[in-house]
């Protein structure tokens, strides 16, 4: 298909308002009448394409990076200002620089921490009724039959004491993280703020030693008191310290057996400053008092906020210890609800592979756990990372058999029993994330399902023998061991077990399914099998199990010894009623079409395809919905473009007829197959490249033969046209002048069946506009079309101003002269020595006719009479009613005369600048538009030979709005 391009460019019109001239309209009609006709195409401008484009090219300009290098440390450099803040107050800023790498913590805050610069606003405008109905459903994320983390609390409390003395290391505070005054320097307070967070990892801090269990909770207490009294206050560095303080006290096991027990003191810490931070940046979203929706997305949240949101992600990021950084980021993990839509799922598995990093196994199974809880309350539904974590602790729980859990529990004087007594909250949380929503288990078969139906489908896929060796073992009275297969079945038709192995568990699983006597039971488990074997083997095993298929689910198999040897169809041939059978062949072909990864040309596949895609067909009557006919069109031109017989040209084609025979009912089918003939004609005609044989001649004349006899089977009258254009332009392509010049006859003559309205999307529009479009693109073509020897001089031309001088157009419409204006391009185009584009190895009119002048004088007589009919209509568009449309057209036929007209005849220059008063006359032009269109004129001027523009620059007078 070769590539048309549009014959000329020319401006774009724009909506024209009211400015005011002095002109006598009557003069210049009688120029424009009786004078520009016969001088426009006389007076065509001579057109050099290739310089045209070089002018028209990009300048390419060296960019100067100076000293600039990606590498090269960074300066900065703050100019003494005086700034104002929020209360109205000035602070005063100093210079300074420094040639140091910037920490990218400081380039975030530019010396303003965005939590503490909207300290001073107002509380949130939220009641404290609408603040617990948002408390009450962001609880509500899991169900009521989900336990609650607090209902575990204070047991585990009670569970797990010790009378031993405890110690803990409590944050006194640091003079430096004072606020600074209002005269320090903004460089000064991003140190300073950096630096109370490095105090806090280098020893700002107090050991109490010697404390008993209650010492130790009231400690923790004021510590989470302390916590509230900094953010109220304002301290938002001093309550991130404390955090920070209170996570590390989970690196120590000293005292191991209170560890559960740190653990939820600790996490109510963790829990009061994650719920800070969130509902502080939720006030930042507040807008005319109405706060964000429960269900909000991150496009509704403010800039501030994410900037807020992003600091405090950030400063987390700074800590340099691992347990603190992974708590104080999982503590605030649904803040991540402002950022992005996949936030909260992107981060979960990099903290479960943070947890990897935590030495005792303790220590990372309460981690686990506590990411587990913040997940299960912001992300319910994200299963896999739960799934991870479990697996993850098991991998590791080999741990506590090493030197160093050992002798640690020696120096403790604690015993293997007790101290595996302490996993079980963790462990127990964990789990009962995971079974949320799962069946219970009542014996090791109900078990063994709920495992294979809560674990990732790769963790049952690599160990789907032991799998199979368990449910062999289960007890056959007790859970079906065919829902047992039908689980592991379902695992394995999302991931792939290993290679040697897949025979053996096809064997092991249809050795029990065939035994089903319940047919009900036996398709529910046989199907998803089904899936196995279609993924894994060849069509020999697929005929095997669709074989056992028919055998079981045919009630009588009295004609069964008739089947061919293929077993598909038959298959199909069980679902009796039609419109399940239809539904069974959509899913089919929607899964051909999803899983085919290459064309196809295999015989029995065709085949089968074509039986299916014809039941499909055969299924549309007169009460088919529209959108029902358009998805089983898609589904059959999804089948039709994964054909191909290669180079077979021949045979792609009879397969193609067989298609339009087989699907006539469906004109979005017809379409893609005239449109993969026309395809098919070209890839010949690019195969076959310099060896046109009679043979290759003949075949496609065939294509063009089916798309000409196709066309009119269709309702659609802008698909029959476009289609007419397309099949015409393939036709020109390949050398058969004849077949094209009668597709393009049949477009010209289908032009006058255009309605007046047609339907788009389900509305009726104007077609105006798809028609001006249409011929747009025709004019294109039509440019290289030769002329019959018989038909005259630029017959089609001719033949087509016919039709669109005796098409009714709408009254308030402009188009038919916006489509005369497009034929002076066309004639224009064809007024050239030189035309800009050809079709390979046809002769267009530039060399049959070589500028002959009875060529070129037939072209005249066509642009006077399209110019008379412009003029007309501009005069008849003089009323009050009608002067914007005048404005507009007259703009419009100026462009045409400065794009294509030879601006160096005084008399078209005088009707140029005629037009251009007539456009600004009675106020209705753009003066935005009027100056763009100067400037572009006097571009033209400093350009070669254009220095006619300059001249006529001058004439162009721009009116102001008075």
């Amino acid at each position: 298909m070769f590539a048309y391009f549009s014959v000329c460019f020319f401006f774009v019109n724009n909506h024209l308002h009211r400015c005011k001239i002095c002109f006598s309209l009557s003069m210049w009609l009688f120029i424009c009448i009786y004078i520009f006709p016969s001088l426009f195409l006389r007076h065509a401008r001579a057109r050099n394409y290739v310089s045209e484009s070089e002018v028209c090219k990009l300048e390419s300009v060296p960019l100067d990076f100076g000293d600039y290098h990606p590498l090269k440390p960074i300066t900065v450099t703050e100019s003494k200002t005086k700034k104002m803040t929020r209360k109205g107050s000035t602070s005063s800023t100093s210079s300074s620089s420094s040639s140091s790498m910037m920490d990218p913590l400081s380039s975030v805050l530019d010396g303003t921490d965005p939590l503490s610069l909207f300290a001073a606003a107002a509380d949130p405008v939220t009641t404290d009724g609408a603040r617990r109905k948002r408390d009450k459903d962001e609880s509500s994320a899991v169900g009521s039959d989900f336990e609650p983390w607090s209902s575990k609390r204070g047991e585990i409390l009670a569970r797990y004491t010790t009378t031993e003395k405890l110690s803990i290391n409590l944050y006194m505070g640091s003079e430096k993280g004072k606020a600074t005054t209002t005269g320090s320097a903004v460089s000064e307070k991003v140190r300073t703020r950096l630096e109370e967070l490095d105090d806090l990892e280098e020893g700002s801090q107090k050991e109490l030693l010697n404390l008993t269990q209650q010492d130790y909770m009231n400690r923790i207490e004021e510590l989470n008191q302390s916590l509230k009294d900094a953010w109220s206050s304002d301290q938002k560095v001093k309550a991130l310290k404390i955090v920070i303080q209170c996570s590390k006290l989970l690196s120590d096991t000293t005292v191991i057996q209170f560890y559960p027990s740190k653990f939820v003191l600790i996490t109510d810490i963790l829990d009061t400053f994650g719920k800070l931070v969130y509902e502080r940046i939720l006030s930042m979203c507040v807008d005319n008092r109405v706060s964000l929706p429960d269900n909000f997305s991150p496009e509704s949240v403010n800039d501030t906020a994410k900037e807020t949101c992003l600091n405090w992600f950030f400063k987390i990021a700074s800590i340099r210890e691992l347990i603190p950084r992974f708590y104080v980021e999982a503590a605030i993990l649904k803040c991540n609800k402002f950022l992005s839509k996949t936030g909260i799922s992107e981060c979960l598995p990099r903290l479960t592979s943070m947890i990897r990093g935590i030495g005792d196994p303790l220590v990372a199974v309460y981690a686990r756990a506590y990411l587990c809880r913040v997940g299960m309350e912001v992300a319910p539904q994200l299963k896999e990372s739960l799934n991870k974590n479990f697996f993850d602790f098991l991998l590791t729980f080999k741990q506590i058999h090493g030197d160093t859990v050992q002798n640690q529990l020696v120096v403790q004087c604690v015993e293997i029993p007790l101290y595996l007594t302490l996993y079980s909250p963790a462990i127990d949380w964990i789990l009962q994330c995971i079974a949320y929503h799962a069946p219970d288990c009542c014996d090791d078969a109900l078990l063994l399902n709920s495992v294979m139906s809560a674990f990732r489908a790769e963790f049952i896929a690599a160990r789907s023998m032991d799998f199979i060796a368990m449910i062999k073992e289960c007890d056959e009275s007790g859970f079906p061991k065919h829902l047992l297969f039908r689980s592991l079945g379902l695992n394995l038709a999302l991931a792939d077990p290993p290679e040697n192995d897949r025979l053996q568990i096809l064997n092991e699983a249809w050795k029990v399914i065939t035994k089903l006597k319940n047919p009900q039971d036996y398709i529910n488990c046989a199907e998803v099998w089904v899936e196995y074997t279609c993924r894994h083997f060849t069509k020999r095993e697929v005929n095997t199990v669709l074989a056992d298929v028919i055998k079981h689910m045919t009630p009588d198999r009295a004609f069964e010894d008739a089947y061919p040897q293929e077993k598909f169809l038959p298959f199909l041939d069980m679902f009796q009623k039609e419109s399940v059978r239809v539904e069974v062949c959509k899913c089919i072909m929607e899964s051909f079409i999803k899983h085919q990864q290459e064309s196809t040309k295999d015989p029995v596949i065709l085949n089968a395809l074509l039986h299916i895609c014809k039941t499909m067909h055969d299924s549309v009557n007169a009460l088919t919905l529209e959108d029902e006919k358009r998805m089983l069109a898609a589904l059959i031109n999804g089948f039709i473009k994964m054909v191909s017989f290669g180079r077979d040209f021949e045979q792609q084609l009879s397969f193609y007829v067989e298609a339009r025979s087989m699907f006539c009912n469906l004109e979005p089918v017809l379409v893609q197959l005239i449109h993969s003939v026309n395809q098919l004609a070209m890839e010949t005609r690019r195969v076959m490249k310099g060896n046109h044989s009679r043979k290759t001649a003949a075949f496609v004349r065939a294509c063009v033969a089916f798309c000409f006899i196709t066309i009119p089977s269709l309702s659609s009258i802008f698909t029959c046209l476009n289609l007419y254009l397309h099949s015409g332009q393939v036709a020109l392509a390949n050398q058969c002048l004849s077949q094209a010049d009668a597709f393009f006859k049949a477009a010209v003559s289908l032009v006058p069946e255009v309605p007046k309205m047609i339907s788009v999307d389900g509305k009726m529009r104007p077609s105006d506009a798809f028609l001006l479009e249409f011929l747009c693109n025709f004019f294109s073509t039509l440019l290289v079309v030769p002329d019959h020897p018989e038909q005259g001089v630029l017959f089609l031309v001719r033949g087509l101003l016919n039709v669109i001088q005796d098409y009714t157009w709408e009254d308030n419409s402009d188009d038919k002269i916006r489509i005369y204006t497009n034929v002076l391009h066309l004639l224009s185009a064809m007024t050239q020595e030189t035309f800009i584009y050809h079709v390979d190895k046809v002769d267009s009119n530039d060399t049959l006719y070589g500028g002959d002048s009875k060529f070129l004088a037939e072209i005249n007589k066509l642009s006077e009479t399209v110019v008379s009919q412009i003029l007309d209509h501009l005069k008849t568009l003089g009323k009050e009613e009608t002067l914007k449309r005048q404005s507009q057209l007259a703009h419009y036929f100026f462009n045409t005369i400065v794009a294509h007209g030879d601006l160096r005849n005084n008399r078209l220059n005088q009707l140029s600048v005629n037009l251009w008063n007539l456009a600004q006359k009675h106020g209705f032009a753009d003066t935005k538009t009027m100056v763009k269109t100067l400037e572009y004129i006097k571009r033209r001027s400093k350009q070669p030979d254009m220095s006619h523009f300059t001249d006529l620059a001058l004439r162009l007078p721009l009116q102001s709005r008075t």
